[in-house]
This record gives C-alpha cells, sequence and structure tokens, in this order.
C-alpha cells in the first residue's frame, strides 16, 4: 500500500502510520499461520517458513533498525547454551533480562505509543521469555529427573536445537508481538508432527477453523465495546481538574470504569494473538475426557474475560489474566525461589511480581502495581483462610463476597497507576503520595 493511501486511512480511523502498520501486520499473523499448516518440505522447510515470516513482519512493522535488537539476546542465549550449559539458565536470564531493561529505558516505549510512533520493544518482552524459557528447559537437561519437577520434566530439552529451530521457535510467524508465550518442545513438536500433533487413524489434529472464527469474533467484541467506552472513560481525564473535583465515591466509580475499558483493548490484542496460534495448529492442547471427547485449544488462552471481571479472589487473577504470562512466571520465577523441603511465602510472591513488574517496564505506575498485586494476593489468602476457618454457611458467604468486593476495588484502584504511568510522567513519590491522597 502506497504510502499516501496509507496516511488517509490511518487519519480516518484516528491512528497514526506507525500504529496502523503495526495492527494491519499483526492481523496478518492469522493468514501467515494458516499457510504454516500447508508448508511443504517437513519440519526444516516449517522451521524456515516461520523465522522468515516472522522476520517479515517484524521488519514491516518495526523497520530493519529495531529488528537487529531481537538479534541480541537470541544470539546470548544461543551462545550460552552452546559454550556454558551448566550456567546457561542463570545466564541467560540476567543478560536477556539487562538488555530488555536497557531498551525499556532506552525508548520508554509508552512514550512512543502515547505520541503515535511504535517501537520493537513490545515483541521483544515476548522473545525475552520464550528465549529464557529455551535455555533453562536445556540447562535442565543435564539434571537428574527426581530433582525436577513434573512441568520440568515435561519441557526439559536434552539436546541442543539447531540454529534454525531456534530461529523459528523465537519469531514464528509473528507470535512474538503480542504472545502467547510457549514452550520450545511444544513447538518442535506442533513443526514435527509428534506428539499430540500426531497422526492417527482419524487423520491429523482436529479441524482448527471453528476456534478461530469464535477468537476472530471474540476479537471485534472487545474492540466495538472499547471503542463505544473509551470515549466516554478517558484516561486523560486523571490529569484534568475537573476529577481533582469530584468526590469520592465519583472518583472510585471513575477508577473502576476507565480500569473496565481499558482491559478490552487487552481482551482484543490477545483475542487476535488467539486466533493465529490456533488457525496454525500449536493451540491444540489434546482433547477433553468426556464422551465424545472434544478438542481442547487452550495453549494459546491468554484471558479468561468472565474469569477476569467476576474473580471471586486476587489469587484467581494470575490464573485468568495474561494466562501465559502468569504461566512463565509461575513455572520459571516461583517456582523456582522454593526451597526443596519447604512451602512458598510472600517473598517467592513478591520476587515474581517484582520481575513482572520490571519485564513491564520501568515506568513508576507499573512497579507499584506489581508490588501492590502482590500484597493484594497475600490480603485474599488471608480472607480465603478467615472463608475456611468459619463453620457457618452464613459467614462462608459473607467472606466470599467480600473477597470478591475487595479483589474487584483494588484491581480497578491499583490498575489506575498501570495505565496512567505513560500518559503521566510522575516522579515515584509524587505518584505515591497522589494515590494515597486519593484513598
Amino acid at each position: 500500500m502506497a504510502l499516501p493511501e496509507m496516511e488517509s486511512m490511518a487519519s480516518a480511523i484516528g491512528l497514526s502510520v506507525p500504529v496502523l502498520r503495526f495492527l494491519l501486520c499483526f492481523a496478518a499473523t492469522i493468514p501467515v499461520s494458516l499457510f504454516h499448516r500447508f508448508v511443504p518440505g517437513g519440519p526444516v522447510a516449517r522451521h524456515l517458513y516461520a523465522a522468515t515470516t516472522g522476520a517479515v513482519l517484524s521488519y514491516l512493522s518495526f523497520g530493519f533498525s529495531s529488528n537487529l535488537h531481537f538479534l541480541v539476546p537470541m544470539f546470548l542465549g544461543y551462545a550460552s547454551m552452546v559454550l556454558c550449559r551448566k550456567y546457561c539458565g542463570i545466564i541467560t536470564f540476567f543478560l536477556a533480562f539487562g538488555y530488555l531493561i536497557g531498551c525499556h529505558v532506552y525508548y520508554m516505549s509508552g512514550d512512543a505509543w502515547k505520541e503515535g510512533g511504535i517501537d520493537a520493544t513490545g515483541a521483544l518482552m515476548v522473545i525475552t521469555l520464550k528465549i529464557i524459557s529455551c535455555v533453562i528447559n536445556y540447562n535442565d537437561g543435564l539434571l537428574k529427573e527426581e530433582d525436577l519437577l513434573e512441568v520440568q520434566k515435561k519441557n526439559r530439552l536434552l539436546k541442543l536445537p539447531s540454529s534454525i529451530e531456534y530461529l523459528g521457535y523465537c519469531l514464528c510467524c509473528g507470535s512474538h508481538f503480542a504472545g502467547p508465550v510457549y514452550e520450545m518442545k511444544d513447538y518442535l513438536e506442533w513443526t514435527e508432527r509428534k506428539g499430540n500433533w500426531k497422526p492417527t487413524e482419524k487423520g491429523s489434529s482436529p479441524s482448527p477453523y471453528w476456534p478461530t472464527f469464535r477468537a476472530v469474533l471474540q476479537a471485534a467484541i472487545c474492540m466495538g465495546l472499547y471503542l463505544y467506552l473509551v470515549p466516554h472513560y478517558p484516561l486523560s481525564r486523571f490529569t484534568e481538574p475537573v476529577y481533582q473535583e469530584w468526590g469520592f465515591w465519583k472518583r472510585l466509580s471513575y477508577q473502576y470504569m476507565s480500569g473496565f475499558t481499558a482491559r478490552w483493548k487487552y481482551y482484543f490484542i490477545w483475542s487476535i494473538s488467539e486466533a493465529s496460534i490456533i488457525i496454525s495448529g500449536l493451540g491444540f492442547s489434546g482433547w477433553t475426557d468426556s464422551n465424545p471427547p472434544k478438542s481442547r485449544w487452550d495453549r494459546a488462552k491468554n484471558v479468561d474475560i468472565v474469569g477476569v471481571e467476576l474473580a471471586t479472589s486476587s489469587v484467581q487473577l494470575p490464573l485468568v489474566w495474561n494466562i501465559q504470562v502468569s504461566t512463565w512466571l509461575r513455572h520459571y520465577v516461583y517456582e523456582r525461589l522454593i526451597q526443596k523441603g519447604k512451602k512458598p511465602g510472600f517473598f517467592q510472591l513478591l520476587a515474581t511480581q517484582t520481575v513482572s513488574a520490571v519485564w513491564h517496564g520501568l515506568y513508576p505506575g507499573y512497579i507499584i502495581f506489581f508490588i501492590q498485586s502482590a500484597v493484594m494476593i497475600a490480603g485474599s489468602r488471608v480472607l480465603y483462610r478467615w472463608q475456611q476457618a468459619t463453620q457457618s454457611n452464613l459467614f462462608k458467604k459473607i467472606f466470599i463476597f467480600v473477597n470478591f468486593a475487595y479483589t474487584l476495588l483494588v484491581l480497578n484502584y491499583s490498575c489506575v497507576g498501570f495505565m496512567v504511568s505513560p500518559v503521566v510522567k510522575h516522579s515515584l513519590f509524587s505518584f505515591a503520595l497522589d494515590a494515597h491522597h486519593h484513598c
């Protein structure tokens, strides 16, 4: 498409040209992933297709220079596997996160989006998690099975992936744009048509077209709701004098509705990424135990919308929001900080949420939100213990409602800092004081 046409289209829908170009490439991951199913020539050809299409979509979205950033952590991760397998996991964790933090500081992606631009930092975030999980699983291949958790046994890599397998995994058909994060072992089995994807007498894996249609329909509904709500609850209102004139209850209700509105944007993005993974076949995760069995497509599922909006406990939120990243954090941070023979405590939770905060970026609001979420989850656990301790059915129901109201209130209050932080450059202390003032 010629630049004048792109500019006129962007102007018509109220977007900048870079953001429109990204969204078009992001939507293109669906047909690109579909064609992966029909690539002839076996696994090597499919790896080449995955790597090439991912690189081309990245180039069209972010430009050549930005794409060079992907190669740095990818090279560091692969080099650590080749040169120092015994310590490659911890080396790559700190090197890849260190490079990501450097890019966060240099680009400040929230500012770029606000000003109508875009950079590759968001995609780099996804690639960073994929690289680290791949390297750690290769590191786990050295350990004895009795020293590993079940999930670690399932995902560990006994031999070094080839360079083309590694490139295909990192860039696969543009899935690094917004996730979801998935394991190298699953990627290899899908590409080589093994495991869940091994052809049987009934044929290959089930048709993905109906689940894909559902995901695309969900994306359309989410975007429609977002476009309807966002003019009524803009984030810019938090910086306007009129907001300071409102009373407590009006501010609280606006915080809830602005958070509710903003979430539909994420639901849209994740629904599109889910559709692209499903239509490729990678989203297939097996069969249900029902009679007759039904196919499951939850490998690509990144959000349970009803589960988020009606969560009865803060503990449930990591299980229904940004599911694959939450799963990554549990497997590669939380569980690996638990000492053998001991139970996890607040330290493991706080460390996990801190890693999540740093991964998202270095805005004060991000850090405040994720550290506060650790306290929020710990508080919800206390309410749940009280609920379990009482013998009265009436009090159990009361505690269930209190936990639901607590989760609703704290989530939507806390997320304001996350949403507004790229819009308003408060210092850490002024933001904290402002938040306490609004209490």
